[in-house]
Parts: structure tokens; C-alpha cells; sequence
């Protein structure tokens, strides 16, 4: 159990998480990496069996592994456990990850936009409200890194659905495109709520908004050009990855 094994684990199922850990200082990817590692744990739990009964079963697991009052031996476990205690992470923002991935075992459809928004808030702006606190950043920070994760998770969202729809689930409450631009502009709305917060999110605590930084490109792309989310255009060039990715480490600027 180490946090080596945690990095391994990110490295290979979220690149794009492990690059933007690499780039925040080697104190804060002891960290991070746990907690990543965690969230990408449960998010596959629903994908790796299509019985839901076994997913409910991991992420049961999960639950109790996050509760327990002393670390289990495995490789995520034991170091999420140890930042549990070493950062004091509010265990409930935890239970209440798990328990949004309960969903995508069942695969049940979001009945509306509410819906969705509540499931993004639990995941995409948890995860980065977990990982700002491991990084020191008090509970004022929690508006402004909460719009940021909201933002952010929603671009990963739109990123996948084309991934989700091959799957055979229904990702969006409503696919037309006036819905979806709706939808990325609501995404850049919560970027320009973060933007008017930044103040109250220490410096030290910034490399937890990293794995963010495509977020602006991304929503702007998907409201400007709606089509694009269920054709699986959102990405990128490497190029102008890296360079943001550098931009927001080095300026800090997000």
C-alpha cells in the first residue's frame, strides 16, 4: 500500500488527472493521488460487472473501507485512509460520491437537468472539493472550488457522452441541441462565479483545481457548436493541452 501504487493506478485510467498531478508540487501529489485513485475506483465499480447487485456490492465495500476507523490492506484504501485522518477530508463528501455512483450501476436515466446537475455536484465538484481541503484550503474556498469541480465535471461529462451512449445509457436528461448549449453555458456560468471567488482559495490549495484546466476551451466548444458533444468533437489538440495545463501551473491563474 503506497501512494506510488495510487499514481500507477491514476497513470493508467485517468491521463489526463495523473498529468495535472505531476504538475502540482511533489508534496501535493502525496496528497492527491489517494484521493484520485479513490475516485476512479468507484467510478468503474458500476462498469466492471453487469449485474448491478455486484456494483452496489463494491461500492458497499468502499463505503465501510471509507468509515473504518483503522486502514484496510489495499493499495487505495490505506493511503485514502491515512490523508482521511492526516487532511481531517469530510468523510460525508465521501459517502455522498459513493453513494451518486449508485446510479450508473442501475443505469438509470436523469429524469431532468436538476438531476444532473445534482449528480455533477456530487461527483465532478466532490472530488475537487476533497482534494482542495487535502491541500489546506478552508471551508470559505468550498463556493468557488465547488463552482470550478461543477464546471469541470460537467466538461468531463459532455466529453463522455459519446463513450455513454455506446454503452447503451441515456447520459443526457434532454439531447437537442438548445438543451446542451443551455447546459455548457450554464458550465461557464459556474466558471465565472469561481473566477469572482478565487480570492478565498489559498495559493497552496490551487493545484486541486488543475485537473480543471480544459474545462473553459471545452464548454465554450460545446456551447458554441452543441453538435459536437454526441459527435465527440470536445477534444482538444496535445497541443493546446499541454500549453494550458502549463499556463494554470506556472500563473496559477484559473
Amino acid at each position: 500500500m503506497s501512494v506510488a501504487d495510487c499514481a500507477a493506478l491514476v497513470g493508467r485510467g485517468d491521463p489526463d488527472r495523473f498529468r495535472a498531478t505531476m504538475a502540482a508540487p511533489v508534496w501535493a501529489r502525496e496528497l492527491l493521488f489517494p484521493i484520485y485513485a479513490f475516485n476512479l475506483e468507484i467510478a468503474r465499480a458500476p462498469w466492471l460487472a453487469s449485474e448491478p447487485l455486484i456494483a452496489e456490492m463494491r461500492l458497499q465495500w468502499w463505503r465501510e473501507a471509507v468509515e473504518a476507523p483503522l486502514p484496510r490492506a489495499h493499495e487505495v484504501a490505506g493511503p485514502l485512509h491515512q490523508v482521511i485522518r492526516d487532511a481531517g477530508l469530510p468523510v460525508d463528501v465521501l459517502l455522498r460520491l459513493i453513494d451518486a455512483r449508485r446510479r450508473d450501476a442501475w443505469g438509470e436515466p436523469f429524469a431532468d437537468t436538476a438531476a444532473l446537475s445534482a449528480y455533477i455536484e456530487e461527483t465532478g465538484a466532490g472530488v475537487m472539493w476533497l482534494a482542495a481541503r487535502a491541500l489546506g484550503a478552508p471551508d470559505a474556498a468550498e463556493g468557488a472550488v465547488r463552482a470550478y469541480g461543477w464546471a469541470a465535471g460537467l466538461a468531463g461529462y459532455l466529453s463522455a457522452v459519446p463513450d455513454l451512449v455506446a454503452r447503451g445509457r441515456a447520459p443526457l436528461p434532454d439531447p437537442s441541441p438548445g438543451a446542451v448549449a443551455e447546459l455548457a453555458r450554464a458550465g461557464q456560468l459556474r466558471l465565472a462565479e469561481a473566477r469572482h471567488l478565487r480570492h478565498g482559495v489559498p495559493r497552496a490549495a490551487a493545484a486541486a483545481l488543475l485537473p480543471g484546466w480544459q474545462a473553459p476551451a471545452i464548454l465554450a466548444r460545446a456551447a458554441d457548436d452543441p453538435a459536437a458533444v454526441a459527435e465527440g468533437r470536445l477534444a482538444l489538440s496535445e497541443f493546446s493541452r499541454r500549453w494550458g495545463l502549463m499556463r494554470q501551473a506556472v500563473t496559477g491563474r484559473w
